[in-house]
């Protein structure tokens, strides 16, 4: 388990949790949930708790609120029963899929490729997302709780900017699949790019906006952080590889169907044999579990977790607005002048 930080009240200092305490924390948060049907077991494992209360600074409360409201997702969403049959139609460009590959620390990479969007639905670009992201952790190795994004910009213009769909992504890595990001590469992303990114961190806490990093085909230090990364021979020419190759939706397709003959199993495992029969979680089932995200008792930790809420839409779709606008006004003005610097952190991963 990761090294968690307490904050002292009288000073703020923040120190080290103990392995004893944050296990502590796990035990609380296990108790507070209270008796769960087998179905929902392997959701509170501890080291999903875990993942929770580092989302939350380990701060009981606000992880337990944050356990609460995603254990109702699944019960009325139901990520794990999405198929791919009922996404495909997401899939076919190549927009997010899963690669053939894993980075140097056996991380599962999906690849994303904004400019290579097929849909004016967010509900359905949404649940294509989340059938990535349950599909990216059915293929962790069981050591290993995060995974890579390599997000590719080819292509990429003003026209592909959306900040709801930013937002509604922001919401469902962060919420739904907290701690699961272990980083995120924004392969050259245009000078544009800059003022939308700054409206976007917006939407995410600086936890997960630190762990994206920009890099640059040009920038050797760029080049070295893909090496340091990635084997270069497996790895996408279009991220600076060697495989050439590319997307084949009807190998994809393969791939997916295969993995969704062990989603069943996958989640299951963690319990007993009679765990598959567990019927279905209706509201009426939800209500008995206490899981009422506004009654979680009171919690005398001072640790402070950020939790970004959804901006108004009305707003966004303003800011969205002007951002384009104002972008495109430099442009036509003075190219030269919406040349954006490129982040100090482009160099670090």
């Amino acid at each position: 388990m990761s090294e968690g930080v307490k904050r002292s009240s009288s000073n703020g200092f923040q120190k080290p949790l103990t392995t004893e305490d944050q296990q502590a924390k796990v035990n609380e948060v296990r108790r507070l949930v209270g008796p769960l049907p087998e179905k929902f077991s392997i959701y509170c494992s501890d080291a999903s708790i875990a993942r929770y209360l580092r989302a939350r600074n380990w701060n009981v409360k606000k992880a337990l609120k944050m356990l609460k409201e995603t254990l109702k997702w699944r019960a009325t969403y139901k990520p794990e029963e999405i198929r791919w049959e009922e996404v495909a139609h997401e899939a076919q460009t190549g927009k997010i899929y899963r690669s053939n590959y894993v980075d140097k620390h056996g991380r599962t990479v999906l690849v994303m490729r904004p400019s290579c969007q097929n849909s004016n639905s967010i509900k359905g670009q949404i649940k294509y997302l989340v059938y990535c992201m349950e599909n990216a952790i059915l293929n962790l190795p069981p050591d290993l709780e995060q995974m890579v994004w390599l997000i590719d910009f080819n292509g990429f213009n003003l026209s592909h900017i959306s900040l709801k769909v930013t937002r509604e992504t922001a919401n469902v890595l962060q919420d739904r699949y907290p701690e699961r990001l272990g980083l995120a590469i924004l392969y050259n992303p245009p000078k544009f790019f800059e003022p939308f990114w700054m409206m976007a961190k917006a939407f995410l806490e600086p936890k997960t906006y630190n762990k994206v990093k920009f890099v640059y085909s040009d920038d050797i230090n760029s080049k070295k952080i893909m090496e340091d990364l990635f084997d270069m021979d497996h790895l996408e020419s279009a991220f600076g590889g060697k495989d050439s190759v590319g997307f084949d939706i009807s190998k994809y397709a393969e791939r997916m169907r295969e993995d969704d003959k062990r989603m069943p199993s996958f989640w299951t495992r963690a319990s007993s044999p009679s765990a598959a029969l567990q019927p279905d979680l209706t509201s009426t089932a939800l209500d008995s579990l206490n899981l009422d995200s506004d009654s979680v008792p009171s919690d005398n930790d001072q640790t402070e977790g950020s939790m970004p809420h959804g901006i108004d839409s009305e707003t966004v779709s303003s800011d969205e607005n002007t951002l384009v606008t104002d972008v495109s006004k430099k442009e036509s003005e003075d190219p030269q002048q919406s040349e954006v610097v490129k982040p100090d952190d482009k160099a670090h991963a």
